[in-house]
């Protein structure tokens, strides 16, 4: 597993993190991502890992919303996207970027990468991202339902 460079491929139009056909995980711990990326691999899966520690996150991906935020309160699912992530990263989450090669399916990732304490996978598809893990709701507040977004425009559902 390599480290995680982000370069303006990872990005949106606007500069906003948006690794078109990856998904990127988060873990509790370090341990964890290469669990998940020695499950990956033993489960035949041809793309290849980077690994983001929880400062890298925030310097890296965290700083792509950069103004973004600024003139609208929304940027559209890849702003949603970033601030969850930062949220996370901001309690020691650390992260891992799963390129999908070929006939790599989402589900088989999140498969593989699940039982290593995978706390959220999205999948950047095309216009879409992809939401691999439902939230878990805190007691006593309404369910968060986990889906596909559409990747620009308008809100996200609740």
């Amino acid at each position: 597993m390599k480290p995680l460079v982000l370069d303006s491929t990872m990005t949106n139009m606007g500069g906003v993190f948006y690794p078109t056909g990856h998904v990127f995980a988060l873990f509790p711990d370090e341990d964890c991502v290469r669990q998940a990326a020695s499950a990956l691999q033993a489960a035949g899966h041809k793309g290849s890992t980077a690994y983001a520690s929880p400062e890298v996150i925030m310097e890296e991906i965290v700083r792509t919303l950069g103004t973004a935020d600024a003139p609208m309160p929304s940027v559209g699912a890849e702003g949603d996207m970033v601030r969850r992530i930062a949220d996370l990263a901001g309690t020691g989450y650390h992260g891992m970027l799963v390129e999908m090669a070929g006939k790599d399916k989402a589900d088989a990732v999140l498969e593989a990468i699940a039982p290593a304490g995978a706390a959220a996978a999205f999948h950047y598809r095309t216009f879409i991202i992809e939401d691999l893990i439902s939230q878990v709701p805190p007691q006593g507040t309404q369910s968060v339902v986990a889906g596909t977004h559409a990747a620009q425009g308008g809100e996200t559902p609740p």
